[in-house]
């Protein structure tokens, strides 16, 4: 290798964050640790990497292909953990499995995920996130739903839309479909990836009445206020998607106590793409992302796994996408500017340090310079720098 000629690259769908990124990256994630706090949520913090054999037990095998893989030297496999949710129910059925019920935790974290890098997301980005495990209704749905907004909230965005939908909708006209297993798995991917021209070829192929046909293909274009609700409880005769319009209903009525009800549609359409939820499930949209900034739903099932059976909801959002809508969208992240530059002249340094000390213990971030210079140089330098007052020692 020709050391002269040698750039050093960082791998594909990574990125550096330079100091003012770093910077409202830091200041973000503060105020949702505040947030979260105030609603009764503890933070946990997890290994980077898990074994296989958790990441698998907790999310199947179809995440297995974005998991970046590796061996330790036992040759057991490692995986670096493609998202929260797993980890944490892992935590709670064995750490802390003794803790009364409920359990409300929260992460601020980075996850790994190998696949098509794109604006507000890479292989690894970062999320935050709350669980509440061992509630099970609409109470603790609401409950999840509303800080979700109240995070955005706090955050600074202000122009976003959930879409709240509930997967034993689908599930219920699925059983009673007819439709062999491997046809209801590519139903449900072509509703995930909103592919509706797919999603007409596969009923067509599907040799399912017209009418059934065409419920199924009128799915994704279910969304709306209440009456969408009513009207959809019209359009199916069996219990288990009724109940989970009923469902719906009842979380739509403790989201006007919480007053975010204004932020909420319902969407129908939306399963999301993992296979561990079983109940309720959301995104959140904003204009100008053709991609959710953050979404969740229950799984009551993915406990169980672990050998503790209790039912879950949460959510994750993400911090990229968060910053990137605030971006486009005008919003400014109140970056702290540097408050004083303290400068001095040759042999003035012991006194520069005192000051800074004193600066630094009233809460101002002060920079001390590392050379003696003449104040003219200190003035430039705090033009330069954004610096708000120079103290110039001499």
């Amino acid at each position: 290798m020709d050391k002269n000629n040698f750039v050093p690259q960082i791998p594909y769908g990574t990125r550096d964050l330079l100091p003012r990124e770093a910077n409202q990256k830091r200041i973000v994630e503060g105020a949702l640790a505040g947030l979260f706090s105030r609603w009764g949520y503890d933070e946990v913090v997890t290994p980077t990497f898990e074994y296989m054999e958790t990441i698998t037990l907790g999310t199947g095998n179809a995440m297995q292909e974005h998991v970046f893989k590796f061996f330790d030297k036992n040759n057991r496999i490692l995986g670096l953990r493609p998202d929260m949710t797993t980890p944490i129910a892992r935590v709670a059925a064995t750490r802390l499995k003794e803790r009364p019920l409920p359990l409300r935790l929260f992460y601020l974290t980075n996850v790994f995920r190998h696949e098509q890098a794109q604006a507000g997301r890479q292989c690894e980005f970062y999320q935050a996130g709350v669980e509440l495990l061992g509630a099970p209704g609409p109470v603790a749905d609401a409950e999840i739903i509303a800080l979700a907004v109240e995070a955005m909230l706090e955050a600074g965005l202000t122009n976003f839309q959930i879409g709240l939908g509930q997967v034993s909708f689908i599930n219920g006209l699925m059983a009673e479909s007819g439709l062999s297993p491997q046809e209801q798995h590519r139903v449900k991917y072509a509703m995930v990836t909103r592919d509706l021209v797919g999603l007409g070829e596969i009923v067509a192929q599907s040799g399912l009445s017209q009418a059934a046909g065409e419920l199924l293909k009128q799915i994704p274009l279910l969304h709306g206020r209440e009456d969408m609700l009513n009207d959809a409880y019209r359009l199916v005769n069996n219990e288990l998607s009724r109940a989970a319009l009923d469902n719906l209903a009842d979380i739509h009525k403790l989201l006007q106590g919480y007053g975010v009800e204004r932020y909420v549609n319902f969407d129908l359409g939306i399963i999301r793409d993992f296979d561990y939820y079983t109940g309720m499930v959301f995104e959140a949209y904003t204009p100008g992302l053709g991609f959710p900034l953050c979404g969740g739903g229950r799984y009551d099932t993915m406990l169980a796994s672990f050998g503790v059976a209790n039912p879950a909801t949460g959510f994750a959002l993400g911090i990229e996408r968060l910053l990137l809508a605030m971006e486009r969208q005008g919003i400014g992240v109140n970056v702290r500017v540097k408050d004083v530059y303290i400068a001095w002249a040759e042999g003035k340094l012991a006194e520069a340090i005192r000051v800074a000390k004193e600066c630094r213990k009233a809460g101002r971030r002060a920079e001390l310079a590392l050379a003696s210079s003449a104040k003219a140089a200190a003035e430039t330098a705090i033009r330069e720098e954004g610096y708000e007052e120079l103290i110039y020692i001499e």
